[in-house]
């Protein structure tokens, strides 16, 4: 008895714990090296390690039209030989030294990451600095990281979750840079030549458009010159093609791509509102309450827990630079698809009709607050966080604020929210063989 009745106490306690450790663990200075490069640090002396991560605004929307696809070959090949290192010897220095080194590209950032112990940071960040300023992609290693791509690109020909996906996007932005796969195709990977790539990277890897953040036993002194090292011969402007401002289309349709597989596999989706809108937080808690991935979720409990229709559903708000959606997905049997689809949107209906209830919207915010310092458990974690919110723009303070931009929220809020955020309707896709689901204009 004494046990659960300290429960609820013991739980608070925890959180306040873990939420005072946050802000302890992410004091954030700002550090300006001797050439002007900007970083967040949050200098932490528990383990000889050493984070940084990246950003580069401009990911594959850069992409020329006809070679999607680019920026994603530029990341699998930044480490395959650089400067007077060919790939072999790259790979050799970074495993001696215990450097992991990795890229990535989403639709509108490319993104890369050190980690390092603090003993070998020199020959990590010059590492680093070969495959940014000086990659040398190589024909041989072009070719191979080019059959890599294209044998992962028809491997998604026949997955049901990679067909629906694509074909919500390029549905929802079929003029426009978002409607293509960040992958690039079938079609257009073989297109691209070596020259593509440097036009990349010349275009895209500039100190204007770059974010930092470092975490771990380093000072900013030390930051600073790394910063220098690093980017410092990098062009000042980058030269990116102008992308305009987008919202999905098609909303109200239903396409349905036939496959020949026993279940069904969802993907919906509809205007979202953009992270720096003053409704944001509130629309947050809105797509937590109805299907953020939570078990006491409204998608969750009446699709899963009540009918048995799907073993997950999920929604979430996507913002990027020029749009930003309300999206979600699930998978069910094919009999069940139609019956599905119908009672996710109705659960969306009721919840713009009637909206959220005060014991909803205290739950959301409760978990919304808990969970957070989950996200930063590991430096590796912290660098990555901290990039995302120089690319929102949140400001340096927003890891303390959050909290009270969340309690700021009403329940006239997310009533008034809910409305403006769902009630424009959806276009869905549909992969397999459903039954009750018609395709409509597809």
């Amino acid at each position: 008895m004494t046990n659960v009745l300290l429960r609820p106490a013991l739980l608070a306690f925890t959180l306040f714990v873990s939420l005072t450790s946050v802000a302890q663990a992410t004091k954030i200075e700002r550090v300006v090296s001797p050439g002007g490069i900007v970083a967040w640090l949050v200098h932490d002396k528990t383990v000889p390690l050493v984070s940084l991560d990246f950003a580069f605004r401009g990911g594959a929307i850069q992409d020329p039209a006809d070679k999607a696809g680019v920026a994603n070959l530029v990341s699998g090949l930044l480490d395959e030989g650089a400067g007077d290192l060919d790939s072999k010897a790259f790979h050799e220095r970074r495993e001696e030294k215990a450097v992991q080194l990795g890229f990535s590209t989403g639709r509108d950032h490319f993104r890369g990451y050190v980690r390092t112990l603090t003993e070998h940071r020199d020959a990590a960040f010059e590492l680093l600095r070969l495959a940014l300023t000086a990659p040398r992609f190589e024909p041989q290693e072009v070719e191979r990281v080019r059959a890599q791509v294209l044998a992962r690109l028809t491997r998604e020909t026949t997955n049901p979750n990679d067909i629906s996906g694509k074909r919500w996007w390029s549905a929802a932005f079929p003029d426009h840079p978002y409607g293509r796969p960040v992958a690039g195709t079938l079609e257009s990977v073989p297109r691209i030549g070596v020259d593509d790539l440097k036009t990349y990277t010349r275009s895209v890897f500039a100190k204007e458009n770059l974010k930092v953040a470092v975490v771990g036993a380093i000072d900013a002194a030390s930051v600073g010159a790394i910063l220098d090292k690093v980017f410092g011969a990098l062009p000042a402007k980058a030269e990116l093609a102008p992308v305009a401002a987008a919202s999905p289309e098609g909303l109200g349709r239903r396409i349905v791509v036939e496959l020949d597989i026993p279940q069904a596999v969802v993907t919906f989706g509809g205007p979202g509102i953009p992270r720096k809108d003053p409704d944001f937080m509130a629309a947050y808690i809105v797509n937590h309450i109805l299907g953020g991935g939570s078990f006491s979720s409204r998608l969750y409990r009446e699709v899963r827990e009540k009918r048995g229709l799907a073993y997950s559903v999920h929604s979430s708000l996507v913002w990027l630079e020029h749009a930003a959606m309300f999206m979600g997905g699930t998978g069910t049997r094919a009999e069940r698809a139609g019956e599905t689809i119908e009672l996710i949107e109705q659960q969306i209906r009721r919840i713009t009709e009637t909206g959220p209830t005060e014991e909803e919207l205290a739950q959301a915010k409760s978990y919304l607050k808990g969970s957070y310092p989950l996200g930063f458990d590991t430096s590796a974690k912290i660098a990555g966080q901290l990039v995302q919110i120089q690319l929102d723009e949140l400001g340096i303070d927003y890891i303390d604020r959050r909290s009270s931009l969340i309690d700021a929220v009403t329940i006239d809020d997310v009533r008034r929210v809910a409305k403006r955020l769902l009630d424009a309707g959806l276009l869905v896709t549909v992969v397999g063989k459903p039954q009750g689901v018609k395709d409509q204009g597809g």
